[in-house]
This record gives structure tokens, sequence and C-alpha cells, in this order.
């Protein structure tokens, strides 16, 4: 078994990195040996090692088998921006071809489920002419859609998906990721969302701003996602 799973999101802070992380936990749990990849990283720490970024280093550490941090993310800049943009200001070129080489050599390893993790929202550029939804549409990734909860979120969702099929890609599921205690009508907005969104809802993860990938992976139900 060699699979793999685009996670993105509606918007940018909406907490792909979590539910990536509790996906891969989740697939630990079930006995399935995890990978992850975080292609692009804007917002990166100069370290005595490189450039490092806290998402990608998270999802290093909830993966089952081990890979170097450069195989983890291979393209890593320093500023918290669009990353075409951050790219540009590194001076660096990043091409879609060499993302897409990458991440398969990473797929042809020995993980059962490997996790991809994009940037921001679907549509972001990586260069003038491609974004990181040509990275999945290259790989034929199908994609988990993290939904963040809040004002505007069925809108998001919606478009979000519709953008996905359009693609040709497989929106396997979603999850509802709660961002605040307090957001009006939550219930409605959920039972909204499993109405009118064509894909599973995989997870709805309450409010836990402390919590760890172990405990979050308890409101997930990987299984809806194998063999997709």
């Amino acid at each position: 078994m060699n699979q793999q799973l685009f996670v993105t999101g509606t918007d940018t802070e909406v907490g792909k990195t979590w539910v990536a992380c509790a996906v891969l936990e989740a697939f630990n749990q079930l006995g399935y040996s995890t990978a992850a990849i975080k292609p692009v990283a804007a917002g990166c720490e100069l370290t005595s090692q490189g450039y490092r970024n806290s998402d990608a280093l998270a999802l290093q550490n909830a993966m089952s088998v081990s890979l170097p941090y450069e195989q983890v993310n291979p393209v890593a800049v320093e500023a918290a921006i669009a990353p075409h943009i951050a790219i540009q200001l590194a001076q660096q070129e990043v091409s879609l071809d060499g993302l897409v080489e990458h991440c398969s050599t990473v797929l042809q390893g020995d993980a059962d489920i490997t996790v991809i993790e994009g940037a921001g929202g679907w549509r972001v550029p990586i260069n003038d002419q491609h974004t990181l939804a040509d990275l999945a549409k290259a790989l034929g990734a199908p994609v988990l859609l993290v939904v963040g909860m809040r004002l505007g979120c069925l809108n998001h969702a919606a478009l979000t998906v519709e953008a996905i099929q359009a693609d040709g890609l497989n929106c396997v599921g979603w999850v509802a990721n709660i961002l605040s205690d307090d957001m009006p009508y939550l219930d409605d907005n959920i039972k909204t969302l499993k109405r009118i969104l064509p894909c599973p809802c995989v997870g709805e993860i309450p409010f836990l701003p402390n919590d760890s990938a172990k405990q979050i992976a308890a409101y997930l139900s990987p299984e809806l996602l194998l063999s997709v």
C-alpha cells in the first residue's frame, strides 16, 4: 500500500498542520507507516542547520518513517508571506517539475500513507505560472479539505471543493476545525456543510488550542480516507 493525501484548507490559519499531524497519528495508531511532505513553507527561522519551519517540523515529528528535514520541506523561505513572494525575496526559483520530482521520490518510499500539506488555500501561487493546486494535479492526489469554522466558511468551503473538482481531483473528505469557542450557530453551520459538500465529513475537531496530534486524532475517522 502506498497512498497519498493532499491536505488543503479554505484559507490560511485554519489548522491544516494540526489536522495533517492528527491524520498521520490516526494512521500510526491503525498500524500504517506514515510520511509527510510540506513542499513549500514560508515563515521559517534560520537555525544552525538551515531554515526550519514549525509546521514542517510538526509533520516530521508526527510521521512514523524517518526522513531528513530537507525531504519533508524542500523549499523553506524566511518571510511569512505569500509563498511566491517570499521565494522571490529569497532570490530562489521554484519549478513545478522540481516539486513533482521531489514528492514522487518520497512517495516511492516505504510509507503506506504520505500526507502532503499545502500552504494557505487551494490556489496559492508558487511562481508566476503555477499554484500548489498544480502540484496536486500533477501528482493526481486525492484531497482532504480543512474547513476553518468561522464566518464565511460556507462559501469558502463550497468554492474550494468546486475548484478541486474542476481541476479533475477527488475531494475525498473534509474536516470541521473549530477555531474558537464562541462561533454563533456552529452546529447549524456544520449541518449545512454536511448537506452542501459532496464528500464526507471525516472529523469535527473541537476548540482545543493546547491539545496534541494524538489527542486530536481521536476526533477523526481515517478509515474513510483509505483506498480513495
